[in-house]
C-alpha cells in the first residue's frame, strides 16, 4: 500500500510537469513568433493530440514491464521536456534554424512522451491487483490538481521569477526526481534497478547543470538574435523585455519585437503627442494609456500647464524598469519620477470602467492590435469609453499601425473611433526604424485647427512638419474598411493580412 500510495503521489508531479511544457512551449511561440492565439490554440491541440498518440503506444507495453518503461519515460520527458525551452531560445537566435519545424516537432516528441505516464502508471496499479476503480479515481484526481497547481504557479510566480528556459527546466527535475524515487520504492521489482538507478542521477546531473547555466545560455542567444549587445532583460507575467545597446542606440524589445530605437523614437513621440497638446483647449490633465517607457510622458512634461499625468500601464516590470535603468531614465528625462506623474499599473479598460476622471488629452500608445487580447482595446466599446473620460475642448490621440504597411488596420482603427461616436483627424509620420506610421487625432466636435507653429522644444516637429503629416499620398489613401467591434475583431484580422502581405 506504501508503495501504491507513493507512486499515486508522483501522479501530482508528472501531472504538473506534462501541462507545464504545454503552457512553457505555448508561451514561448507567441513571444517569438507573435499571433499569440493561433500559436496557443495550435499547440496546445497538437500537444493533446500527440498525448493521444502516446497513450495509444502503451497498449504494446507488457504489463510485466510498465513499471520500468514508467521510469524510463520519467526520465526521458524530463531530459527532453526540461531542455525544451533552452532549446528553442538557441534555435530561435540562428536565423537559418527552421524554428517552427523544430517547434512543432518538438511539442510532438514530448506531448507523445507524457501521454504513455498515466495509462503506465494505472497498468503498474491494475498490476498490483487493485480495485481499477479506485485506481481510477485517484489517479485522475492527482492528475487533476497538479494541472491545476501548476496552471496557477506558472503564470504568478515561475514565469516572471525563473523565466522560460529555468521553469521548463525545473519541471524536468521534478520528472526526474519522480524517477529517482520510483526506482528507490520498486528496486525489489526492478531487475535493472542499479543501471536505472545511475541513468537516473545522470540525467539529474544534467537537468542541475543545464539549470545552472541557462540564463547565459539565453542571454548568449538573444546577443546572436538582436546583433547589438544586451544591457537588460526580464520576464514579466504579460511579456519579455529586452534592452540592447549599440555605441549611441538604445532599443527596446517586447516579445522579440522593436518598440524603439533612441536614434530615431523622437519622431514617433512628438508626432504621437504634440499635435493633441497644440490643438487641445487646456493641458490641465493628461491621461496616457500604455507608454511605460515614459517617452510621451517626457514629450507631455515639455507643457509647464500640464498639471497632472496619469499613466496607465498593465506591467509593473516596464514601468519600474524605465524608473530605474540609468540609461533609460536618462533617455525619458527622468518623466516616470517627475512629481507630476502618477502611475497606474493596470489593465486600461478596467481602469477606465472603475474611474470617472475627466481628461483634457489621452493618448493612447498600446502595441498594434496583433491578438484578440489587444484588439479589444482597439474596439468601438473601449473607444466610446475612453470619449466619457474626455473633457470638452479635449483631444484623443491613438497610435494606429502602419498606413503604408498595413492600410487596412489603420483605417479601420480610424472607423472604429467614428462608430464609437468620435470625430477624427488621421495623419502619419516617418520613422526610420518603421517606415510610415500612422496616428490618429480624435474629439467629440471635430475642431482640428492646425497650429502654424510648435512652442516647444523639439527634435523632429515645427509647423511645417506638422501640416505636412495630415496629407496623405494615393498609396496611403483612405480604404472602404469597417470598424472593429468585440463580437468580430475585424481589426485583428485586418493587421494579420496586411503584415502577412508586406512579409511575401
Amino acid at each position: 500500500m506504501k508503495l501504491s500510495r507513493t507512486l499515486i503521489l508522483s501522479v501530482f508531479i508528472v501531472a504538473s510537469c506534462g501541462l507545464a511544457y504545454e503552457l512553457i512551449m505555448a508561451a514561448l511561440a507567441s513571444y517569438l513568433l507573435g499571433d499569440s492565439i493561433f500559436q496557443y490554440s495550435f499547440i496546445i491541440g497538437l500537444y493533446l493530440f500527440s498525448m493521444g498518440i502516446g497513450a495509444h503506444i502503451t497498449r504494446y507495453v507488457k504489463d510485466e514491464d510498465a513499471l520500468t518503461r514508467f521510469i524510463e519515460i520519467e526520465l526521458l520527458v524530463g531530459l527532453i521536456g526540461g531542455v525544451s525551452a533552452l532549446f528553442l531560445f538557441v534555435a530561435f537566435g540562428f536565423a537559418a534554424a527552421p524554428f517552427r519545424t523544430l517547434l512543432y516537432g518538438l511539442v510532438l516528441i514530448v506531448g507523445t512522451i507524457v501521454g504513455m505516464e498515466i495509462p503506465l502508471v494505472m497498468r503498474v496499479l491494475n498490476h498490483q491487483d487493485h480495485d481499477f476503480k479506485e485506481i481510477v479515481s485517484r489517479v485522475l484526481t492527482f492528475d487533476y490538481m497538479g494541472a491545476l497547481a501548476v496552471s496557477l504557479l506558472f503564470p504568478l510566480v515561475l514565469a516572471p521569477k525563473l523565466g522560460m528556459a529555468r521553469s521548463a527546466l525545473l519541471f524536468g527535475l521534478l520528472n526526474a526526481a519522480v524517477a529517482v524515487i520510483t526506482v528507490k520504492a520498486f528496486k525489489h521489482q526492478l531487475p535493472s534497478f542499479k543501471k536505472l538507478y545511475w541513468r537516473a542521477w545522470v540525467v539529474l546531473l544534467i537537468l542541475g547543470l543545464a539549470f545552472a547555466y541557462a540564463n547565459r545560455m539565453v542571454f548568449q542567444a538573444e546577443q546572436r538574435y538582436f546583433g547589438d549587445p544586451v544591457v537588460y532583460e526580464s520576464h514579466s507575467p504579460y511579456q519579455r523585455l529586452v534592452v540592447t545597446q549599440w555605441k549611441d542606440d538604445t532599443r527596446l524589445y517586447i516579445n522579440g519585437n522593436l518598440q524603439f530605437s533612441s536614434r530615431d523614437e523622437a519622431r514617433y513621440h512628438e508626432a504621437l503627442v504634440i499635435p493633441a497638446m497644440q490643438m487641445a483647449k487646456q493641458h490641465h490633465r493628461v491621461l496616457i494609456l500604455g507608454g511605460g517607457d515614459g517617452l510621451a510622458a517626457r514629450e507631455v512634461l515639455k507643457y509647464p500647464q500640464v498639471q497632472q499625468v496619469t499613466l496607465v500601464d498593465l506591467d509593473p516590470d516596464m514601468t519600474k524598469t524605465f524608473q530605474t535603468a540609468a540609461r533609460l531614465v536618462d533617455l525619458n528625462k527622468n518623466a516616470l519620477n517627475h512629481p507630476k506623474m502618477q502611475i497606474v499599473n493596470a489593465d486600461a479598460a478596467k481602469w477606465l470602467e472603475k474611474n470617472s476622471q475627466i481628461f483634457d488629452i489621452i493618448i493612447i500608445d498600446l502595441p498594434d492590435p496583433s491578438n484578440f487580447s489587444l484588439g479589444k482595446l482597439y474596439s468601438v466599446p473601449m473607444y466610446r469609453l475612453v470619449a466619457r473620460h474626455l473633457a470638452d475642448g479635449g483631444k484623443i490621440v491613438v497610435q494606429s499601425t502602419s498606413p503604408y504597411f498595413a492600410p487596412n488596420a489603420y483605417w479601420s482603427v480610424v472607423a472604429t473611433l467614428e462608430a464609437a461616436g468620435l470625430k477624427t483627424a488621421p495623419y502619419h509620420a516617418y520613422v526610420p526604424s518603421f517606415g510610415e506610421w500612422g496616428f490618429v487625432l480624435a474629439d467629440k466636435s471635430g475642431e482640428f485647427r492646425l497650429p502654424e507653429q510648435v512652442n516647444v522644444p523639439t527634435v523632429f516637429l515645427n509647423g511645417e512638419t506638422l501640416a505636412q503629416m495630415f496629407r496623405f499620398p494615393p498609396d496611403m489613401a483612405r480604404r472602404n474598411v469597417e470598424a472593429n467591434y468585440l463580437n468580430n475583431q475585424k481589426l485583428v484580422a485586418y493587421f494579420e493580412a496586411d503584415w502577412a502581405n508586406v512579409m511575401r
